[in-house]
């Protein structure tokens, strides 16, 4: 028959260690049993030893061995006898030089010559062994028997039975076997539970589907566009897919750090380690906005998905932009459509000089916008960017005012970030402008370049931001935009709540500048409101590249 082996991880565990344990337990009871029983062999000859020794001290021994004849009543034989009857020995057997016995167990053997050789004994030396005589197998010693004057008269040979010897070695052997039965139980039990246990941890699967598992799961996690961070118990990182590290800028030594250790504080580093709750939790990781899940794992520890959704964000703020941009030109073509109506009634009433002079003024008044922030901001994207929001602003009935002071010149090193600085400040100060009406809202933007640093500062006329709020604004995931004003009219209303799962763009706003060594703040406006200043070093071109135009005290450019 072919014995199959199981497949199962945990029946081949178990079978694995029922069988070393049981091999283990025999192996070690043979290697006991050997030496134990040359340890009983060797006391057995000390034994007989120690019997003949004293038998050849006794004193009148060796004078009547030499003055007596062998015989079955003899003094030798009964002083042998007694000895024997004493010490439980098989034999004491008394010789003279001749090899001829003095006494023996049987009396008949008296008088004959002993069957092995005694000639080492009679030569002066102590022999013990293990031999078989008349008696059968025996454990035996020979020692000289000497008389007054040292001389050696003959010799004493004592044999311990070897069934008592043996006796003694199979009597250890079931004590022996009850222990090593017990232990072997121990560890059948022990190896049982550990087998049990392993089971629950591996689902019962085979060793070959963990191979194919493991393979499967490198190339999932390494293949899939999502980040992947897992960690233990102790928030030690365990794993960490090549999409998360491109994301969050971690390396091959990130696995087994706490994440402390190799991501900065912040929200981000909360969110990861579990200590935000909820789903869909916002971050910002080196300008990337990124979609954080957390799922707990059933041994303590954790696993959490990330998805970039920086493009997405992007592309919702240009669709914003695009919104604001389609609602701008809806209330132009209202206003066109007025301006139009009185062009015609002009028209038709035959004022042709008055309706010259009518579309000469909305013509200079819509170039003239565009031609100031053109002159100011060198840079197309932000002068677009400016003339596209003065519009939403209009529409919503907020006036966008450029700064005297506003001069940027056309050398900036990356116009898209600022575009997303910018952008940001603006659309949030149109919206804390439209929560707090009053006779002339309005959002004046100023663009200084100080050298290669670029300073962006825009201000509204908003319920502006208290000062213990003025650092959490920055945070990811943090937005006044659902925020209710405090109760009482004029400068003393302001938003007073601060909600989750909105407020990616401030968070934008400080990590890019932050990315370019800068800093990003908000302070309080006179006459109420906030001032937003960004500042980013080095976002502007050398003067030697890029030469800086400068505004005369007019306002003109020379």
């Amino acid at each position: 028959m072919r014995i199959r082996w199981p497949r199962r991880v945990f029946a081949q565990v178990l079978t694995a260690q029922v069988a070393l344990t049981t091999g283990v337990m025999v192996l070690a009871t043979g290697l006991f049993l050997a030496p134990l029983s040359s340890e009983l062999d060797d006391q057995a000859m000390r034994r007989a030893l120690s019997i003949a020794q004293t038998t050849a001290a006794a004193p009148d021994l060796a004078r009547e061995l030499v003055t007596t004849k062998p015989a079955a009543h003899g003094p030798v034989q009964a002083e042998a006898e007694r000895i024997r009857t004493a010490t439980g020995a098989l034999y004491v057997v008394v010789m003279d030089t001749r090899g001829v016995r003095w006494s023996h167990t049987h009396t008949d053997e008296i008088g004959r010559h002993v069957s092995t050789d005694p000639s080492r004994t009679l030569a002066g030396r102590q022999v013990r062994q293990i031999d078989t005589g008349t008696l059968g197998r025996s454990a035996r010693a020979k020692v000289p028997l000497r008389d007054d004057r040292g001389r050696i008269v003959g010799a004493v040979s004592v044999g311990i039975a070897y069934d008592s010897v043996r006796g003694r070695l199979f009597g250890t052997i079931p004590a022996l076997l009850r222990y090593a039965g017990a232990a072997l139980a121990v560890g059948v039990l022990a190896a049982v539970a550990l087998s049990r246990r392993l089971r629950r941890r591996t689902h019962g699967v085979a060793f070959a589907d963990i191979s194919a598992l493991l393979d499967e799961r490198e190339a999932m996690l390494h293949g899939i566009r999502e980040g992947v961070v897992a960690f233990d118990r102790r928030g030690r990182i365990r794993l960490v897919n090549d999409e998360a590290a491109r994301l969050l800028g971690l390396d091959a030594r990130a696995a087994g750090r706490a994440l402390d250790e190799v991501l900065p504080p912040g929200r981000t580093t909360d969110v990861l380690a579990g200590r935000v709750d909820g789903t869909d939790l916002l971050a910002v990781s080196g300008g990337r906005v990124l979609v954080a899940n957390r799922m707990p794992t059933q041994d303590g520890g954790a696993v959490v998905t990330l998805r970039d959704r920086t493009e997405l964000e992007l592309l919702g703020r240009e669709l914003d932009g695009t919104q604001g941009l389609l609602d701008a030109l809806r209330a132009q073509d209202h206003e066109h459509a007025n301006q139009l109506h009185t062009l015609r009634g002009l028209l038709e009433l035959g004022r042709y000089e008055k309706a010259v002079e009518f579309v000469s003024e909305v013509a200079s008044a819509q170039r003239a916008s565009a031609e100031q922030i053109a002159e100011r901001v060198h840079d197309p994207l932000l002068s677009a960017l400016l003339v596209g929001k003065a519009a939403v602003a209009a529409e919503r009935g907020v006036s966008l005012r450029v700064s005297s002071t506003t001069l940027l010149p056309d050398a900036v090193v990356d116009p898209r970030d600022l575009v997303t600085v910018l952008g940001n400040l603006i659309d949030n100060a149109l919206d804390a402008t439209g929560e707090r009406r009053r006779d002339e809202p309005f959002v004046e933007v100023e663009l200084r370049a100080e050298h290669t640093t670029a300073v962006l500062r825009v201000s509204d006329t908003g319920p502006g931001v208290p000062p213990e709020l003025r650092e959490r604004i920055f945070a990811e995931g943090w937005s006044t935009k659902a925020a209710v004003p405090a109760p009482g009219p004029g400068p003393s209303a302001r938003p007073v709540a601060f909600h989750r799962g909105r407020g990616i763009g401030l968070a934008l706003v400080r990590r890019l500048a932050e990315r370019y060594g800068g800093m990003a703040r908000v302070t309080a406006r006179a006459g109420g409101g906030a001032v937003f200043t960004v500042v980013l070093p080095e976002a502007l071109a050398r003067h030697d590249d890029a030469p800086v135009r400068r505004l005369t005290a007019a306002g003109e450019p020379r």
